[in-house]
């Protein structure tokens, strides 16, 4: 297929460019400029320059592809709100773009992103074959700059990597390069109106993440309240204190998109990506 890609260049969607061009596929990458260009022409990709605001670009591209993989997110925290009306309207006019044609439309869930999923969901009653992927709140690999990338920060300025309570709230998590294939087989095979979660690891203790924080770093691990975490990790506080693995079924969802796309993780998981050091360099 010929895929038209949007975030190509960021950190998922550059490992999701080279793993469909890697099994076959052309691709078109939504790309914001010459600088960050380079490296998606260096892949194979074919280049095509805009930004989320620029809808006609994504309705054109939209329609000339066999397949759309919606990755980019303007990630504005002081207008998250904003973020999602933006990726309401992408959405909408890619679908409407696709409709009828039954091609593909692979998107990414937001937190809070209810509305957006619900319109993608809805064009599955339109002729496109959407599905929805949910990534794990951690997807590590090289490059990331993520939650756990956060939390060795405030380690490593702190002087001591934290837990809240006991710890044994757990978090999924996935190597980008198997949340890439996750991405190929959607884009393959997904039936219309799937969601899917992208899960290599179902749930790690947050413990075990501040153990080898703390080990890497040479520093304690201290257990800290709930009414801490806030004041500990900022805006992250809250997300260390979910157990995430229970609060979204996340072994019932992970088995079921396995045993749909036959999607198999082989990467390392993150507490191994964690043990090689290049978090820590």
């Amino acid at each position: 297929m010929h895929v038209f890609v949007t975030g190509a260049t960021g950190y998922v969607g550059s490992a999701v460019v080279r793993e469909l061009i890697g099994g076959g596929h052309t691709v078109s990458g939504l790309c914001r400029s010459e600088e960050k260009a380079a490296g998606l022409k260096a892949t194979g990709a074919e280049v095509l320059y805009g930004t989320l605001d620029d809808l006609d670009t994504l309705g054109s591209a939209a329609s000339a592809a066999d397949g759309v993989i919606h990755l980019a997110f303007t990630n504005d925290f002081s207008d998250f709100e904003g973020a999602l009306a933006l990726d309401l309207k992408a959405v909408e006019v890619m679908g409407a773009a696709l409709e009828g044609s039954g091609k593909p439309f692979i998107t990414t869930a937001h937190a809070n992103g209810h509305t957006v999923d619900q319109a993608v969901l809805a064009m599955a009653e339109r002729g496109i074959r959407t599905s929805i992927v949910s990534l794990a709140p951690s997807v590590h690999g090289e490059g990331d700059k993520g939650f756990v990338p956060m939390m060795i920060n405030i380690a490593r300025a702190k002087g001591f990597a934290a837990y809240i309570g006991d710890g044994t709230n757990r978090w999924p998590a996935v190597h980008r390069l198997d949340a890439a294939v996750l991405y190929r087989l959607a884009l393959e095979s997904a039936p219309a109106g799937s969601r899917l979660l992208g899960a290599g690891d179902e749930g790690i203790q947050l413990r075990e993440i501040a153990a080898i924080i703390g080990r890497q770093l040479k520093v304690p691990e201290v257990s800290i309240t709930p009414e801490e975490a806030t004041s500990h990790f900022g805006f992250l506080g809250p997300i260390a204190a979910f157990d995430i693995t229970s609060l979204y079924n996340t072994s019932q969802a992970s088995l079921a998109t396995r045993e749909l796309l036959g999607w198999k993780p082989i990467q390392p998981g993150l507490i191994a990506d964690l043990e090689k050091g290049h978090y820590f360099a």
